[in-house]
């Protein structure tokens, strides 16, 4: 198993991440991402592997990924579709640096959930608090 780490690019939070995939779903009838590359380990990703969502500079949340798919944009260049669960897991904040594309995250690395009515102080204030050992 493997998970994928992306930004949530234009996303100021998790209600917006929330809003945007509920339009999506709305529109196609299924919640997807669409990225350049096809990931090389995709039958490790399908199935138990999430991708993990970067906002605003903290790892947030993550969703489950259903299904890797083959795809072209409107002008034929192939891409590759991410099927993703409609449910979205708010996860321990965990501070990562800007990248472009996607990156790997094996499962030892990745952040755990959050346990419904969990409550985590702000994500600046949990990585300092993190950094001085106290969380």
């Amino acid at each position: 198993m493997i998970h994928l780490v992306k930004l949530a690019v234009g996303c100021d939070g998790i209600d917006a991440l929330k809003a945007f995939q509920a339009a999506r779903l709305a529109a196609f009838g299924h919640i997807f991402h669409l990225t350049r590359s096809v990931p090389k380990r995709a039958d490790e990703l399908t199935g138990d592997g999430s991708i993990y969502w970067v906002i605003k500079g903290f790892i947030a949340a993550r969703q489950r990924v259903l299904e890797v798919q083959k795809d072209w944009d409107e002008e034929g260049r192939p891409r590759c579709r991410l099927i993703l669960d409609a449910k979205v897991v708010n996860v321990e904040s965990r501070a990562m640096k800007p990248f472009q594309g996607w990156r790997y995250l094996p499962p030892e690395s990745a952040p755990r959930d959050r346990r419904p009515g969990e409550q985590e102080p702000p994500p600046e204030m949990a990585a300092e608090l993190r950094a001085l050992g106290l969380i």
